[in-house]
């Protein structure tokens, strides 16, 4: 651990606040000046490993926000916007609404009670958990314990990967874990059964009696990772870094598949320039048939050419968490992810850019992103003993 470049990123993460909770950047740019659920919590848990107590309250008051303009059907907002006279704007989402929100803000909630003990704070955010979960379980469609998606609809907003995504799969089975885990409820427990073993039987190619979509797992090629997503027209098959560092937290799979999966990981890994993992690989181009798809999904300004952005690009939150799933059976290789993402956050005086491109290491997206501070804090104080409720 570089103790320099650890201070820059815990004081990025001061600086990147209000009384209302954690912004998405330090930057002047309005979009990243919001209260942002997934950054928020991803910067709260960093927060609880490091120990910082006015970075654990601010994490608290990110949580109450979000619960406070959580909608009535129980949605959390992808972003709340706080005006100068106090006034806010709520977004559940862009082009499409924001389905791992809920999920996120689950599992910010139980690990913040786990790490304080403050029980009565989990017992006034148990009926928006309740809200929440009960909403998840709506957006199965077909009570086939896997959730719909559509595409924009996580944090890979501006990609094409829809349907029964993977990511969002997992997600939310950590969130019911460590729902489980502060209340232990039965039913929860039996959900979690339900949803690891659909998890475990169709993410994967390989004989089973009763796949979720047959015709296209007959044609399913062997892959030693978690595939990306299935939906009505087959399986989407790319290597999406951030579903399956999840899923190595999680011990999803046997020690086999585990075993192949982190494998196939390094060796990406240490095939590219910048020694990380990609968000997604292998990158779509022009000439390929999903280009249109890619293209033509963005709002304002499209971010995802080859080996940028979602579509190849490199981001320090996401091997983060990469770090974190590898570090008790792997620790001097966490060691060497901790080191590029040091590497790449002090890169243009400490910029902690929002991401990178895989090809040409240059940086790339906002400047100051707080959960690029955030991944270096988590996968730096997992590698030293700590943890998450998982």
């Amino acid at each position: 651990m570089n103790s320099v470049i650890y201070n820059k990123a815990i004081s990025l993460l001061h600086t990147a606040s209000n009384k209302n909770g954690f912004l998405a950047s330090a930057e002047a740019i309005s979009n990243y000046k919001r209260i942002w659920a997934r950054d928020g919590v991803i910067c709260g848990l960093a927060a609880l490993l490091d120990g910082d107590e006015k970075l654990i309250s601010i994490f608290k008051n990110t949580l109450i926000t979000l619960a406070n303009h959580q909608h009535e059907l129980g949605h959390i907002p992808s972003n709340v916007y706080f005006k100068e006279n106090e006034e806010t704007e709520v977004s559940f989402g862009g082009l499409a609404g924001r389905v791992d929100t809920i999920s996120w803000f689950i599992i910010g909630v139980c690990n913040y009670t786990n790490t304080t003990n403050d029980e009565e704070f989990f017992n006034k955010m148990k009926t928006h958990i309740d809200k929440g979960l009960k909403l998840l379980n709506a957006w199965e469609f077909n009570n086939n314990h896997l959730l719909y998606v559509p595409r924009s609809g996580n944090w890979a907003d501006e990609y094409i990967t829809e349907g029964h995504i993977f990511y969002d799969q997992v997600l939310r089975l950590w969130a019911l874990r460590c729902v489980c885990q502060i209340e232990n409820s039965k039913h929860i427990s039996e959900k979690i059964n339900l949803v690891t073993t659909i998890l475990e039987e169709n993410y994967t190619a390989g004989t089973i009696l009763h796949p979720f979509h047959p015709r296209a797992y007959k044609t399913l090629k062997m892959e030693p990772y978690w595939m990306a997503s299935i939906n009505p027209s087959g399986y989407q098959t790319m290597f999406d870094a951030f579903g399956n560092s999840i899923a190595l937290l999680l011990k999803l799979g046997d020690d086999t598949f585990r075993k192949n999966q982190i494998l196939y990981m390094e060796e990406l890994r240490k095939s590219l320039k910048l020694q990380l993992l990609p968000a997604f690989w292998d990158p779509i181009f022009p000439e390929d048939q999903q280009w249109k798809l890619l293209e033509n999904n963005c709002k304002y300004q499209f971010r995802n050419i080859p080996y940028e952005f979602h579509n190849g690009g490199t981001w320090q939150m996401v091997n983060g968490f990469y770090g974190m799933s590898i570090t008790k059976d792997m620790p001097d290789v966490a060691e060497e992810i901790i080191a590029g993402i040091e590497m790449l956050n002090s890169e243009e005086d400490f910029g902690f850019y929002e991401n990178f491109n895989t090809q040409t290491g240059a940086a790339t997206g906002v400047k100051f992103c707080a959960w690029s501070a955030a991944g270096q804090i988590i996968a730096t104080q997992s590698n030293k003993g700590k943890t998450f409720l998982k």
